[in-house]
C-alpha cells in the first residue's frame, strides 16, 4: 500500500511539474515576441501586462498539447533512469521542442509549418526554459518512487529469544 500511495504521489507532482513547465515555456514565448514587436520593459502600456495574464495560461494550453506526446516520453525515461541533473532535462525540453518543429512541418499544413529561423530558435529555447523549469518544480526528486517501497523494511533479522 505504501508503494501505491508513493506512485500516485509522484504521478501528481509529475503533473504540477508539467503544468508548470507549460506555463514557463509560454511565458517564455510571449516576452520574446513582445520583445520582437518592439516592447521594452520599461515601456509596458497597462493593456500590455493586463494582456499577459490570459496570453500566458492561454498559450500554455496549446504548448501543453503539442508536447504531451515527446514529453512524457522524456519524463518515462528520466524516472525510470532516475535523472536529476538540470541539463538533462534543459536538454530535453529542447529535443522535445525541436520534434515538435518537425512534426509541424511534416503535417503537410504550410500555415502551421514552422520555416522562420527565428522563430525556431524561440521555440527551442521555450523548450529548454520548459525543461529547466520541470527539474525545479519535481525533477530534481526523479526516481524517489523507487526507495518509497524500501523505507519499512527492516535490514537486519529481529530478535534472537536467547
Amino acid at each position: 500500500m505504501n508503494r501505491l500511495v508513493a506512485y500516485i504521489v509522484r504521478f501528481a507532482v509529475i503533473l504540477f511539474g508539467y503544468v508548470v513547465a507549460s506555463l514557463a515555456a509560454s511565458a517564455f514565448l510571449n516576452i520574446l515576441f513582445l520583445g520582437a514587436l518592439g516592447y521594452a520593459p520599461g515601456h509596458l502600456e497597462p493593456a500590455a501586462v493586463t494582456s499577459l495574464y490570459f496570453s500566458i495560461p492561454f498559450v500554455a494550453l496549446f504548448v501543453a498539447y503539442f508536447a504531451f506526446l515527446p514529453a512524457a516520453v522524456v519524463i518515462l525515461v528520466s524516472e525510470v533512469l532516475a535523472r536529476r541533473d538540470w541539463l538533462f532535462y534543459a536538454l530535453a525540453g529542447a529535443v522535445v521542442a525541436a520534434v515538435f518543429i518537425v512534426v509541424a512541418r511534416e503535417t503537410g499544413d504550410s500555415d502551421f509549418a514552422v520555416t522562420d529561423a527565428s522563430v525556431m530558435m524561440a521555440v527551442v529555447g521555450s523548450g529548454i526554459v520548459g525543461g529547466i523549469f520541470y527539474w525545479l518544480s519535481c525533477g530534481r526528486w526523479a526516481g524517489s518512487w523507487r526507495q518509497a517501497g524500501n523505507i519499512e523494511r527492516p535490514t537486519s533479522p529481529g530478535r534472537s529469544g536467547s
